[in-house]
C-alpha cells in the first residue's frame, strides 16, 4: 500500500500520515480485526425508498450488532448487486459481506434505471438527480438508526458522492471516493453537447462487463465470468445520462467532510495527476490518499480488496473516534 500526501506543503498531513501507517500496521497484524469478522453471511434485503414519487431500490446486508452504517454508490455502467455483492463459489468477493464482517450495516443504492430501480418517465438520469436521490436515501438511513453514517462512491458514484457532501458537508461522517474519474477538461465541456430526443437505451455487452479487469492475475477467470453474468442479468441495457455539464459543480475545495481518496495503482480512469489536485484542495484536515498497489478500476473485486477494506475500516473508525 502506498500513501500519497507528499505533495502537501503543510507538515501536518505528513505527521498524520505516520499515525495512519501505525494504525494500518496494527490492523494488519491483529487477526482479531480480520477475524472478528468471521460472521455468517447475512441475508440480502431489498428496500424501496421513494424519491419525489419515484421508487429507488436499496439493498441491505447487516450484521447482528453493527457499529456504523455505510451507503455504497455504484458506477456508470453496472448496478449494486454485481458490484458490491458478487457471489462466487469458493471465493470471498462480496464487498457487502466483508464490510459486514468489519461491523458495518451496509446499504447499496441502485440509481434510476439500474438494477431493481426503474427509469423515471424522462428515461434519462442526470448528475443532479443522482445526487438528490442519494441524499434522500441518506436521510432515510439517518431516520432509521442513530449509528454513524458513512458514504462510499465508486467511479461515477464517487462523483455523485462528492456532489452530496459539497452540498451538505455534515450529511455523513465521512466520504470515500474510489476510482474517481472526474476530469474538468472532459466533463465541464459537456455543456455544449446536444442529446438525442429519446434515450438510446443501448444493449450492454459482456466485453463491457469485463473491461475494468486489466491487471493479470488479480482476479480469477471464474470470478470475471460470474461478474459478467451477474452484470448483464442486472443491467441488460445501458442507462442514459444527460446534462453532464452538471458535473462542473464538482470542486474539491468545497469538500469539508472527512475524505478517503482511494487510487488503484493501474486505474486508467483515475490518474494520479488529477487526484493530486483533488487531494490538495479538500478543505477538511482529516483526509487520506491511499494507493492500492496492483489495483485497477475494479480493485474492490481483486487482490487489493483486502488492503482496501483495512484502509476503509481504519479511516472510518478514526473518524468515529474509535
Amino acid at each position: 500500500m502506498a500513501f500519497r500526501s507528499y505533495r502537501h506543503k503543510d507538515p501536518a498531513p505528513r505527521r498524520s500520515l505516520a499515525g495512519i501507517v501505525l494504525l494500518l500496521g496494527l490492523l494488519l497484524l491483529n487477526p482479531g480485526a480480520a477475524n472478528a469478522a468471521a460472521l455468517a453471511q447475512t441475508q440480502l434485503q431489498q428496500h424501496t425508498v421513494m424519491a419525489d414519487g419515484h421508487p429507488l431500490a436499496v439493498w441491505e446486508k447487516s450484521p447482528a450488532n453493527p457499529r456504523a452504517q455505510l451507503l455504497l454508490l455504484h458506477g456508470r455502467t453496472w448496478s449494486s448487486r454485481p458490484d458490491f455483492d458478487l457471489l462466487v463459489a469458493g471465493e470471498d468477493l462480496s464487498f457487502m459481506n466483508s464490510l459486514n464482517a468489519l461491523g458495518y450495516a451496509v446499504f447499496a443504492l441502485d440509481a434510476r434505471g439500474y438494477g431493481a430501480t426503474p427509469r423515471d418517465a424522462s428515461g434519462w438520469l442526470t448528475p443532479n438527480r443522482a445526487a438528490e436521490d442519494a441524499a434522500i436515501v441518506l436521510h432515510w438511513l439517518k431516520a432509521r438508526s442513530p449509528l454513524p453514517l458513512h458514504l462510499f462512491g465508486w467511479s461515477y458514484g464517487s462523483m455523485v458522492s462528492q456532489l452530496v457532501v459539497q452540498r451538505a458537508p455534515a450529511r455523513v461522517a465521512s466520504v470515500t471516493l474510489f476510482g474517481y474519474p472526474f476530469d474538468p477538461s472532459r466533463h465541464v465541456a459537456a455543456a455544449d453537447f446536444t442529446y438525442p430526443a429519446q434515450p438510446p437505451a443501448i444493449t450492454n455487452t459482456a466485453a463491457n462487463a469485463a473491461s475494468d479487469f486489466i491487471v493479470p492475475g488479480s482476479i480469477s477467470q471464474q470470478a470475471i465470468d460470474a461478474y459478467v453474468q451477474a452484470a448483464l442479468a442486472a443491467d441488460p441495457v445501458r442507462v442514459d445520462f444527460k446534462n453532464l455539464h452538471e458535473w462542473a459543480e464538482l470542486d474539491a475545495s468545497s469538500i469539508n467532510t472527512p475524505t478517503l481518496l482511494l487510487e488503484g495503482e493501474f486505474d486508467p480512469l483515475a490518474p494520479a495527476a488529477n487526484l493530486s489536485a483533488v487531494f490538495s484542495a479538500i478543505q477538511h484536515p482529516q483526509k487520506w490518499w491511499i494507493v492500492l498497489p496492483g489495483g485497477d478500476h475494479a480493485a474492490l473485486l481483486e487482490k487489493p480488496r483486502k488492503t482496501m477494506l483495512v484502509v476503509m475500516d481504519g479511516f472510518m473508525r478514526t473518524v468515529d473516534g474509535l
